[in-house]
């Protein structure tokens, strides 16, 4: 299905993908859930705020090709429209990130509106609601100043939680500082949404820490479980997203089920339907052989 454009006067969703605790599938779900919203016309920006660059390489923009990237457009010296560059998937668009970023505190430290940086950069970027419905931040894996600058300038927080004990734990720091944002600096902001990720129904601690989350977030908490799969972990290595590498796989399949359930909250039951039926097609292209 070929892209959409925002209708006139709606603004596009701006969503932080955050998790302080790392190899929680934050990043993989940034770009398959990316992918799967744009295969079914929903056009997206990925912005990658990680110095590490995992979504970048994921959606097929190795380090040599990243010229302009996210640390510029921090620091003021070029807008998102000048750093933003097309992807592997048609409506995919990828603000690109460098190891430039580990030195960011340092170059914003005297700037009085170091955490309202990107927010500015959103904000100067005029095209921005006309062109894509959704932008994804990448955030890294811990809560520091690029982390801070993706909550205040998001509308909702999309939470990637791994199936494990110490997952939880990090959970009520990250709730901390998105109280600490909502109370100082971003009113609006609000967890969307928590998605499982890398869970194995045979494992009983799985499917323990799925019961105390929705015991404790309630409807906050995403239907739709990614399971632990190969294909996904594959995926990167080919510079491809998993819905690229392998549609039919396990993890390709709850990810366009989990972009089905993101649009039914946004905009209600009746996209969801309409999502559903556009997903098969539009991921068919360019995919490999399924295996779970």
């Amino acid at each position: 299905m070929e892209p959409s454009q925002p209708a006139p006067g709606t603004a596009s969703r701006v969503f932080a993908i955050a998790n302080q605790k790392g190899g929680v599938g934050k990043t993989t779900t940034a770009i398959n859930l990316a992918t799967a919203l744009a295969a079914i016309g929903e056009p997206v920006l990925v912005i990658d705020l990680d110095p590490q660059g995992n979504a970048s390489t994921g959606l097929g923009v190795p380090p040599e090709q990243r010229t302009t990237t996210s640390f510029e457009v921090l620091l003021g010296e070029v807008g998102l429209a000048q750093a933003k560059i097309s992807t592997l998937v048609p409506g995919l668009d990828l603000v690109p990130a460098s190891m430039d970023l580990l030195g960011i505190e340092v170059e914003l430290a005297e700037n009085a509106r170091r955490l309202f940086a990107l927010k500015d950069r959103l904000a100067d970027f005029t095209d921005l609601h006309t062109r894509y419905k959704y932008v994804f931040i990448d955030c890294p894996p811990s809560l520091n100043m690029l982390t801070l600058n993706a909550l205040v300038c998001a509308n909702a927080v999309l939470v990637p939680l791994q199936c494990e004990y110490f997952a939880l734990e990090g959970l009520s720091q990250l709730v901390s500082t998105i109280q600490y944002v909502q109370n100082a600096l971003n009113p609006q902001l609000d967890i969307q949404g928590i998605v499982l990720t890398m869970h194995d129904p045979r494992n009983n601690l799985s499917v323990q820490v799925e019961e105390d989350v929705r015991k404790h977030f309630g409807a906050k908490v995403y239907e739709t479980l990614i399971p632990r799969n190969v294909r996904l972990s594959e995926a990167p290595s080919h510079g491809k997203p998993a819905l690229l590498y392998d549609h039919k796989c396990s993890g390709s399949i709850a990810y366009m089920k989990l972009a089905s359930e993101l649009v039914r909250r946004e905009r209600g039951p009746a996209s969801e339907t309409m999502a559903q039926s556009a997903a098969g097609d539009g991921l068919v292209a360019g995919s490999g052989e399924s295996a779970q």
